[in-house]
């Protein structure tokens, strides 16, 4: 296993930290219980993967030789497609969407923030890493404030999009919780944003011009550096792969995982990873060894916080069909649901985590 970091901090839960819910220390995870698990990290940044030798070629020369590669490239952000948004423009409005040091600037920015404030999120057009998370985000910002008893603060959401995932349910959450304190507007009401500026913290639509205390922009997206590099990307700058067996469409010795894979109906999501990495894993034993193959399925199950104890949670079960992941029996939560049933999905949020990251590092 080649990864360029020695520690992992999650995505996933990563806006609980915002909200104060959960310190950072508890998103960060090592590799060291792999080690004697048949599993050998290597600590190395990839610099190309040659498909022709099937060779991945690491920052030191190395060289190292795969019948079979497992790419999980993650994603990159389209920085030019928000004007005025840039690496360095991320160091004053940051996007946090992949953790570390941005995570952190943003939980920052949120806590020095004083009576009267105003956050913008810039949310991106789909498809993009985690559908609900920009909008448990602004839940989790409006927690924060909340509990450190910041008065008449406001949270305006610019989406690139005009319906999000599990909206009624947030909106819902956001007057029970937060009363005028969130308001999402779709690109009908502002219109397209034409310019974020860092130096001033304004964000101009086609509406009005905000002056923020504390923007945060989640550029749109794309597969990662090294799925663009390896030219595994089609058109729409991701990674299509075959349903049934994750093997990208460009190149068969090679199977692209994650949020930088596209294939049908699967979200980018850590759970939908986990799942495409274990049917992976059994296609890629089947194929090389002869281990039993059994029926490709995936599930994914979606938990957001809008309060401590208030969590709604959507997902389904998926199946390969003619090459595309279709999605079957797709559930999400209701409107009308109690308090203890809300409390109850917060649990178990908690219990998956756990799970999962346990599943991942050991």
């Amino acid at each position: 296993m080649i990864e360029a970091n020695r520690q992992f901090v999650t995505p996933f839960t990563s806006n609980l930290f915002l909200g104060g819910l959960k310190p950072y220390e508890r998103l960060v995870y090592g590799y060291d219980n792999l080690i004697g698990r048949g599993v050998r990290p290597v600590f190395a940044t990839v610099t190309a993967i040659e498909r022709t030798a099937r060779e991945v070629r690491l920052a030191d020369g190395t060289r190292v030789p795969y019948d079979r590669l497992i790419l999980s490239p993650g994603i990159d952000f389209r920085w030019g497609d928000v004007p005025g948004y840039s690496e360095e423009a991320a160091e004053r409005m940051p996007h946090a969407w992949r953790g570390g040091d941005q995570l952190l600037l943003l939980k920052r920015q949120l806590d020095a923030l004083e009576d009267g404030a105003l956050i913008v999120v810039v949310a991106p057009p789909n498809p993009y890493r985690c559908p609900p998370a920009p909008y448990e985000r602004a839940s989790m910002m409006a927690h924060g404030l909340k509990a450190r008893g910041v008065k008449d603060a406001r949270i305006v959401i610019l989406d690139a999009k005009d319906h999000f995932a599990m909206q009624p349910l947030f909106e819902d959450g956001w007057a029970r919780h937060y009363p005028g304190t969130i308001e999402w507007q779709d690109p009908g009401m502002h219109g397209g944003i034409k310019a974020v500026d860092p130096r001033a913290m304004t964000v101009t639509t086609d509406l009005e011009t905000h002056k923020a205390a504390l923007v945060n922009v989640i550029p749109p997206q794309m597969a990662g550096r090294l799925g663009r590099d390896a030219g595994l990307t089609d058109e729409s700058g991701w990674c299509p792969v075959d349903a049934g067996t994750m093997k990208s469409l460009i190149d068969p010795n090679i199977h692209v995982i994650g949020d930088a894979a596209i294939g049908g109906d699967f979200p980018k999501s850590g759970f939908a990873a986990n799942n495409e990495a274990k049917n992976t894993a059994m296609v890629v034993r089947h194929e090389l060894v002869g281990a039993r193959l059994l029926p490709v399925r995936f599930t994914n199950h979606c938990w957001s916080s809008i309060a401590p104890d208030d969590a709604i949670k959507n997902g389904a079960r998926y199946e390969p069909r003619d090459g595309k992941i279709v999605m079957l029996d797709p559930y999400t939560s209701q409107r009308d649901e109690s308090a203890e049933l809300r409390e109850k999905q917060a649990k178990e949020a908690v219990g998956w985590y756990r799970g999962m990251t346990t599943d991942i590092f050991g």
